[in-house]
């Protein structure tokens, strides 16, 4: 359960986020130029670290800092270190996703009177959302295995569970346990995965025999 309540988390936080900064990286002109950059700086920095190096230096190492305003929780550094890396991966998913949409789309939108923003969120935005859905599930689908890598902080999850129980009774079951319980939450997610790319095939295809 804990598992799962990170993983809803994280994933509340990281679908708009990675939205934002994907919209922001994709701002035209030179006077967004320092945003473009801030953007790009963050997707490159956080895509670069192994996420369990985040945990271990955000899990051990703010609270060894000793600042009373910070959170000293292990489950609220965890949970942010998966937010962290994660926003900078699905950011890219919904960039590919606003740049597959044709530029006449966003010109139609313009000569009907509205704004590059109103353009980007009554247009663009949402075609690029419905096409990216596939890998933005998979890219959770990664998340939730990697909410296993709390149990490095000590925090009992699934996994270190697994350990606990494994170091009592000399025996590795809690471990296969650990796994099943793992893959019952994956499968549906991939399945559902599947399905949507089933769906979306067949709605081009629909669309092309209707042209």
């Amino acid at each position: 359960m804990l598992n799962v309540k990170m993983f809803l988390i994280a994933e509340a936080i990281i679908l708009p986020l990675a939205l934002v900064l994907a919209v922001l990286r994709g701002l035209s002109g030179p006077v967004f130029a320092p945003i473009r950059l801030l953007a790009i700086v963050y997707v490159d920095f956080f895509r670069g670290i192994p996420t369990i190096l985040l945990v271990l230096l955000l899990g051990f190492g703010v609270p060894s800092l000793g600042l009373s305003w910070l959170p000293s929780s292990e489950f609220f550094w965890a949970t942010t270190s998966l937010v962290l890396i994660y926003t900078a991966y699905v950011s890219e998913v919904y960039r590919a996703g606003i740049e597959s949409v044709h530029p006449s789309q966003e010109a139609a939108a313009r000569s009907l009177g509205l704004t590059h923003v109103q353009g980007l969120r009554y247009v663009v935005v949402p075609q690029a959302v419905r096409r990216v859905i596939p890998p933005l599930l998979n890219d959770f689908i990664g998340l939730q295995k990697d909410t296993a890598l709390v149990s490095v902080l000590g925090i009992i999850d699934a996994l270190q569970q697994a350990n606990i129980d494994s170091s009592a009774t000399f025996n590795f079951t809690p471990y296969c346990v650990a796994a099943v319980l793992f893959v019952a939450i994956t499968i549906p997610l991939t399945r559902l995965t599947d399905y949507l790319v089933s769906r979306e095939r067949s709605r081009r295809q629909a669309g092309g025999v209707a042209v």
